[in-house]
Order: C-alpha cells, then sequence, then structure tokens
C-alpha cells in the first residue's frame, strides 16, 4: 500500500540528508572483540518503526530514514495488527486513530473491545479490511514531537509490502496482542507462519507466553530468533496470570521457548524517587549465564530518563553498551542514529583516547552550568573534569570593587537574591537591560557570599530542569580564585575573561578593566606562557582597551543573530581582535526550529583570519533545530565537520569534548553515514506547502556601524554609598521579596515527573 509518491520521498530523505554518502557506507569497527554481548558481537541497533522520532512512526519515510542514518546492519522493527480480512499491517498501536487520520475518515465509528480486560475506545484494525485501509494516512502519534512531514501521505504497509520494498538487513516482527486477535477469530500464529514462508524475518517478539510457546516448535530449526518482551514489572502476562517482575525470576522457563528478552530500560538501570540513576541490576548478567540474549527497549531521545545522563543520548546509550561489566545485546530506539553513533563511535573510547578533532576548542559557559549552578567552583572543577579547553569567567564588579565571576550582573538570574533580606535593592536600568534586577555593583562581596546559587534552566518552558539534586550546590568564585584554579589545572590550555557593561559600569565609578588587568597581573598571567588568556567583550571599546597589552588573545561577541558581514565591519573587527563569537542562529539560521540553510559568515570571518567561536551548545535536545535529531552529538557533528567552526561555547564540555575523540572522524569517503553532518534545509524540502513555516526576514547583515563605538569613558569618582541594609519587616513579619521568585527544587521535580 506504500505510494510511489512515498517512496520517491523517501529516497530523497536519504540523499538529502547524507549528501553524498552512500547507504553501504562501512559500519566501521564495531567487530571488535570488546563487547561483553552474549555472542561477543556489537550490540544490534532495532529501529522502532523506523526512525519514529522524526517521522509517523511504520511510514515509508520513517523507515528509510533509519536506513540511511543507521548501522548497515540496522534492524527494522514493525509492530504486528491484523485487519478484518486477515492482512498483517506494520502500525504502532491496537488502535488507529493516535498515529493516523482514520477517525477523520471514518467518522463516528469508534467501538470499544476489551484489551487484557480493560474496556478500550477506538478505530480498531479488526474493524477494517485491508482495501478499507487503503485512504488513511499514517501521522506522527507523539504530539511533542513534529507533525510538519504529516502532508507526504505515508499510508499503511503491510509486512509483505514493508519487507520487500525496503529490503532490510533485519526485519523484526513484534506480536503485541495476540489474546485480543483470538478473541475475535483471527490467528496470529497463523500469520506468522504464513508470512515468514516468503519474508526473512530476523526476530519476533511478544509479551504474550503462549503465543511463543506455540511457535517455538516451528521456529527451532530456523534463524529467526524468537524474544519474550517484558512489559511493566507489575503488569500480569495474561496466560501464566503472573507478573513480569516474577517471570523475570524464573529465566530458565523463558529459556524452553525463547532465545533473548526485552525489558524496559529501568529493569536494567533504575532510577530513584528522584531520577536519579540507581546501581545497576543483575538482569543482563543472569540473562547471559542462561544463554539468553537481552535487548533493552523505551529509548528516546526527546523524553528524558534521568538527570544522571544531563540529557545527554549517547551517554545513556554507552551505559549500557559499555560500562565494564556488561553489555546489552541491542536496543530498541526511536531516534537510531544515536544508538548507531554510540556503539560505533564512541565506545571502548576510554578516558585518554586521541582527539580526532583537535582543531575543535572547547571553551565552558559559565563552567559546567549544565550540571551545577554557573561559576561555582563545582561548575569550573567539572568543567575541567569534563575536558573543557578553555574555562570562562563572566567578570561583574561588587560594590566594594572586587571583580567576580557571575554568569550575569543581574543577581536574580543566578542566585536566591530575590528571597534574601537583599530584595528591597530592586530597580530598573535601561542601560543594562528590560525588567528590574538586583545588581552585582550595589552588593559587596561578602553580601554576595552569603547568596545562594541557583542553577540556570534554559529550557524550564518546556519542563526540562538541570540537576535538581545540585541546584544550590557551590560557592561563587573571585576573579583572583579563579585564575589560581585554572593555573593548577594540567589540562587547560587557557582562561577565558568576558567583559560587559564597562562603558556603563565605569560612569557609576567602577573601572571593571583596569580591575581584570590587576588581577590578571597578580596571578602572573601578564608573564606565564603556559596558559592563553582571551578576553571577550561585545564591545569594541573593551577590546581596544586591552590590546597590546600581554599579548592576550581578544574576542569580539557578537550577541545578534546576523545573515553576514560586510567586508567594512570585519575589517574593523581584525583591528582590535583575533577571534569572534556568533550565534548557532548566524551559520545556521532556524525557522520553528528547522535549519533553512546556511550563511557565509564563518567563511568570511575565517578568511580575514579570524577563529570562529560559537554558542552556546546545550544538550536539552529542545535547544536544537529538528534537524540534529534531539541528538547534541549530531549537532556539534554538524558544525564542526558542516560548517568549519573553531570552537563551541557550551554549558555540557563533556558532550563537546567526546564528539572530539570520537573514532568515526578522519575516516574520508569510509565516515559513517551517522557521523556525516545535517544538510542545512533538507528537511524542510521534505514539507508539503501546507506544512511550512511562514517566510521568515532573513537575518540583518553586520555593519561597520554595529562594531565601531566611542572609547571607554574614563572611570567616574564615586558617590560615598550607605552601608547596604536588610529590608524593613512587613507586617506578617516576612521579609518583602522580589516578585521573580526563582523556582524551588520541589516545583521543578514535580514538573519532571509531570513528563513521564
Amino acid at each position: 500500500m506504500g505510494s510511489l509518491r512515498g517512496i520517491a520521498v523517501a529516497i530523497f530523505v536519504v540523499q538529502a540528508l547524507l549528501a553524498s554518502v552512500a547507504l553501504v557506507s562501512a559500519q566501521g569497527s564495531t567487530s571488535r572483540s570488546l563487547w561483553q554481548t552474549l555472542n561477543g558481537k556489537a550490540p544490534s541497533v532495532i529501529a522502532r518503526g523506523g526512525f519514529s522520532g522524526i517521522f509517523a512512526d511504520s511510514s515509508f519515510g520513517a523507515y528509510s530514514l533509519a536506513l540511511g542514518t543507521s548501522v548497515s546492519d540496522v534492524i527494522l522493527w514493525c509492530d504486528v495488527q491484523l485487519t478484518k480480512d486477515r492482512a498483517g499491517i506494520c502500525f504502532p498501536d491496537l488502535k488507529l486513530d493516535n498515529n493516523s487520520d482514520i477517525a477523520s475518515i471514518y467518522k463516528n465509528q469508534q467501538k470499544a473491545y476489551l484489551v487484557n480486560g480493560v474496556s478500550t475506545k477506538g478505530w480498531f484494525s479488526i474493524d477494517y479490511n485491508l482495501k478499507d485501509l487503503a485512504t488513511v494516512i499514517l501521522t506522527q502519534g507523539v504530539f511533542s514531537r513534529t507533525n510538519k512531514f504529516d502532508g507526504q501521505n505515508y499510508q499503511i504497509m503491510t509486512v509483505q509490502e514493508t519487507y520487500t520494498q525496503l529490503k532490510p538487513p533485519g526485519f523484526w516482527l513484534n506480536i503485541q496482542h495476540d489474546a485480543f486477535y483470538t478473541q475475535h477469530n483471527l490467528s496470529m500464529t497463523s500469520f506468522v507462519l504464513s508470512v515468514t514462508r516468503n519474508v526473512n524475518v530476523s526476530v519476533i517478539s511478544s509479551p504474550e507466553v503462549s503465543f511463543l510457546q506455540n511457535i517455538a516448535a516451528r521456529f527451532r530449526r530456523s534463524a529467526t530468533k524468537l524474544v519474550f518482551r517484558f512489559l511493566g514489572q507489575k503488569d500480569v502476562e495474561p496466560s501464566t496470570n503472573q507478573t513480569y517482575d516474577s517471570l523475570l525470576k524464573n529465566l530458565t522457563f523463558i529459556k524452553t521457548f525463547a532465545s533473548g528478552i526485552m525489558v524496559p530500560k529501568s529493569y536494567i538501570w533504575p532510577v530513584d524517587a528522584s531520577l536519579y540513576l540507581l546501581p545497576s541490576t543483575s538482569v543482563v548478567l543472569d540473562a547471559h549465564k542462561e544463554g539468553l540474549e537481552v535487548f533493552a527497549s523505551e529509548f528516546y531521545n526527546d523524553v528524558p530518563f534521568s538527570f544522571s545522563y544531563s540529557y545527554d543520548p549517547v551517554a545513556e546509550y554507552l551505559l549500557f553498551v559499555d560500562n565494564g561489566n556488561f553489555s546489552v545485546d541491542g536496543v530498541l530506539s526511536d531516534f537510531p542514529i544515536t544508538p548507531s553513533a554510540a556503539i560505533d563511535c564512541f565506545a571502548h573510547q576510554g578516558k585518554n583516547a586521541l582527539k580526532q578533532a583537535d582543531g575543535l576548542l572547547v571553551i565552558s559557559k559559565n563552567g559546567a552550568s549544565g550540571d551545577y549552578p554557573g561559576c561555582t567552583d563545582l561548575a569550573y572543577s567539572k568543567a575541567i573534569e569534563d575536558g573543557a579547553d578553555i574555562i570562562d569567567c563572566p567578570v561583574q564588579i561588587t560594590e566594594d570593587g572586587i571583580p567576580i565571576c557571575l554568569s550575569s550582573i543581574n543577581l536574580i538570574d543566578s542566585t536566591t537574591v530575590a528571597q534574601s533580606s537583599f530584595s528591597n535593592l530592586t530597580t530598573t536600568i535601561p542601560e543594562i537591560g528590560q525588567g528590574s534586577g538586583i545588581f552585582a555593583f550595589n552588593l559587596s562581596w561578602s553580601d554576595i557570599q552569603s547568596l545562594t546559587p541557583v542553577i540556570s534552566s534554559p529550557q524550564s518552558t518546556y519542563k526540562l530542569f538541570r540537576n535538581p539534586k545540585f541546584k544550590n550546590a557551590g560557592k561563587f568564585l573571585t576573579l583572583s580564585d579563579f585564575l589560581e584554579m585554572a593555573k593548577n589545572a594540567s589540562t587547560l590550555q587557557g582562561v577565558l575573561i568576558g567583559i560587559e557593561n564597562a562603558p556603563f559600569l565605569a560612569e557609576q565609578g567602577f573601572g571593571v578593566t583596569d580591575a581584570v588587568l590587576d588581577a590578571l597581573s597578580k596571578a602572573g598571567y601578564d608573564k606565564q606562557t603556559a596558559q592563553t588568556v582571551m578576553i571577550q567583550s561585545s564591545n569594541s571599546s573593551v577590546l581596544m582597551k586591552f590590546k597590546g597589552k600581554n599579548n592576550y588573545k581578544l574576542v569580539y561577541t557578537i550577541y545578534e543573530d546576523i545573515g553576514g558581514a560586510q567586508s567594512a565591519s570585519i575589517n574593523d573587527i581584525k583591528s582590535f581582535a583575533s577571534a569572534v563569537v556568533v550565534s548557532k542562529d548566524s551559520v545556521f539560521p532556524e525557522n520553528q526550529a528547522f535549519l533553512t540553510g546556511s550563511t557565509d559568515v564563518i567563511q568570511r570571518l575565517q578568511a580575514s583570519n579570524l577563529s570562529v567561536f560559537v554558542q552556546t551548545f546545550s544538550n536539552e535536545f529542545t535547544s536544537q533545530a529538528w534537524d540534529f535529531f534531539s541528538d547534541a552529538t549530531v549537532e556539534v557533528n554538524s558544525y564542526y565537520q558542516g560548517a568549519g567552526i573553531n570552537g563551541v561555547i557550551t554549558d555540557f564540555p563533556k558532550t563537546s569534548d567526546r564528539y572530539r575523540r570520537n573514532q568515526c572522524l578522519n575516516k574520508g569517503n569510509k565516515m559513517p553515514v551517522y557521523m556525516t553532518p545535517a544538510l542545512p534545509g533538507s528537511l524542510l524540502q521534505l514539507m508539503t506547502p501546507a506544512y511550512l513555516p511562514p517566510a521568515e526576514a532573513p537575518n540583518p547583515y553586520l555593519t561597520e556601524a554595529d562594531v565601531s563605538e566611542s572609547p571607554l569613558p574614563p572611570v567616574a569618582s564615586k558617590t560615598p554609598s550607605t552601608p547596604t541594609t536588610a529590608a524593613a519587616p512587613t507586617p506578617n513579619g516576612q521579609r518583602k521579596v522580589s516578585a521573580r521568585i526563582i523556582v524551588t527544587l520541589t516545583a521543578a521535580l514535580l514538573a519532571i515527573y509531570l513528563l513521564f
């Protein structure tokens, strides 16, 4: 039932996304003998409904994209449902209404049936002949994922069509509801025995013991494997009336009719009530002792499972396949590109693996601020541990003139000041930004030390919060403390000192540039050459102040998204800086989270001998364009290999450092497809006109007027200030608190729980 148009589109998907890489690209080095799987081979990658994280589950487009972005022996997963006339179709659920438009075609035909004893309403495949489903179109069934490709009109395919049209290297049939079909006089056993005569089926799985027992004898001498699929631990298996947790304790029994088991990943690496990992269970080792393979399910790049992974899906896969104690024999994923890369490129890497992308600098963003409150001792220590080349200190100045490291001049952004006795200091300063704030230069260093740090969660709008267990951990540092820490870190290449709002501060009597120069001198950085010192600012006047001083590297920041740069502006930048920081959107513009193309910003700046660093790379999938498949590693790879950037500025340095060490880089035409950069604009080309986002005006060009500015004003004489005092108690005895209240730990955790 697959349409010719769908086939053509799917072929285009592969060609466009992979640029010039062939589908038969080498799988890489997964044949090594280091694997702790049952057979000693690399774990299998199983694509659930194809690449269902992007295209509609079980559609030709999803299956084609899986084949084009995964290991060469990827296994395509088909959830088998039966129609009224006994045809087997690939469809993700017993009900057809969630993943198709059947409800709009056959209106008012909803029915209710008992499914495992529970009354369930919907449109069921058993009520329709295959011919009836010819006009039904597959749609994206996960509402948090994009529906922009539903206009491709992918039709429901039979099991035979899926196999013959796609010719997958591996084909997995999952039989989820044999008992239900039996109740309605449809035999899944008969279908499976019939279809396997003409279709090369690699694996048949089911959560029902009786079904596998019924077919076990027929497949005992076959290459087709039988796998028992475990559901929730407290769910009841219908034919034995035992919980799956109970069945897990009797693997010897499972071995009598199956050669493997599939378990939700929580069976192997459980989490506690706060969503942090607990020690692994013995499930994999126990099953291997019984001679059973173990496949893990429920891997989704866009559904966070544990804070322990720091929103990094590659890190999650590696824990299942390369933890030093065991490896699962396969993983079931909606985003098969990620386990493909994890298994072939990152497993067995080792902490001291050589950098394959040595030209890519990893620069921290407020330290490892994805894991700890930014600019704290813990964030900086983690950044150093995680392989950052350069750690950064955004300098703020205190009321008593001490330069400190703080992500924002507004203390509300990174501390609990709004809940403190200093909440009466709230004010509005248009020269700094919109809205009110409590500013660092209005509090002394001792005052700021009394405040509690708060971790930044830039994706909190999507209920994605960072490391709540440590959301208030760490201590803030003075610039001098920061420089001392950096000097003692032998792995660091250097430091980056950020200076913003210097003209305004000078008018208030604070010489921030002089304070930075003094701190660098006292720390010996004006004489040492072991570590690079970068001075970063969006004010050219600040960088001019440092020009010619002690060989510091000057970095100009362009915060605005730009579509290009005039030659005069580039020449102006070159006169005072040797590197430039630009936004991700200035390299690959986006429209509604889809890449629309690429600019020449990188090439033009580099042609003038300016290094280009791009910010900010985060692990949360909502910070990335759809083109990167909800995988931070795909994003970094696309900017490095696709755009040729010189460095990443990231709040998760570990992800970028691990990327540099992956063994799939520098392979030339043998580079595997899953390490190929995304082709900007390719996904947009797959949308039909009705689904295209509205056109947007291009980003403006950077002009000379945007860059040039007056010299820094002289530092004004400070007006004697009155000592900072706490706010007077309110009538109810409570301190006054600013309207901007920081989200509490309880609220953050509750929001995360709502995701699952």
